[in-house]
């Protein structure tokens, strides 16, 4: 028994790796970018905090802020029907879009609940003003991911 391809076979699934390829690196690109993103709006350096003070409330807004980006990243690869170079910087520039939005947004709630973002790097449990702005993260990314749909 013999496995026949159709002769375009090997083209697409090349150009598929390749966009696929292209697309991880928007999306990293991204993802890093929503990262230091937070790591701006919260005092302290997250990454220190997170690996040497071991602080949830940090991690727990980082992975917010990644999971929001990561939405609006999806959403725009899958609105873009397949045409690559123009789902590539829609993708892009959503992407922005989307994490200006949440770091608004968070700045936002920050400032009308009156979190205090140094006692949350500080403190040593979790606590409900972190989750608080981790959902906001999210869910403006859901938001903006759904207005790219």
């Amino acid at each position: 028994m013999a496995l026949a391809f159709s002769h375009d076979f090997g083209t697409a699934l090349g150009k598929g790796a390749g966009a696929i390829a292209a697309y991880t690196a928007v999306g990293l690109v991204l993802l890093l970018i929503g990262f230091f993103a937070v790591d701006v709006t919260t005092p302290g350096r997250l990454t220190s905090i997170i690996r040497h003070g071991r602080n949830t409330n940090a991690a727990l807004l980082a992975v917010c802020g990644i999971v929001g980006v990561g939405l609006v990243v999806a959403s725009s690869i899958y609105a873009s029907g397949g045409r690559l170079s123009e789902g590539l910087i829609a993708t892009l520039v959503w992407g922005l879009v989307g994490i200006v939005a949440q770091q608004i947004g968070f700045l936002i709630i920050r400032v009308l609940l009156r979190v205090d973002v140094a006692a949350l790097m500080a403190a040593e449990s979790l606590e409900p003003s972190a989750v608080l702005l981790g959902a906001t993260q999210i869910t403006i990314g859901l938001i903006t991911a759904v207005a790219v749909i």
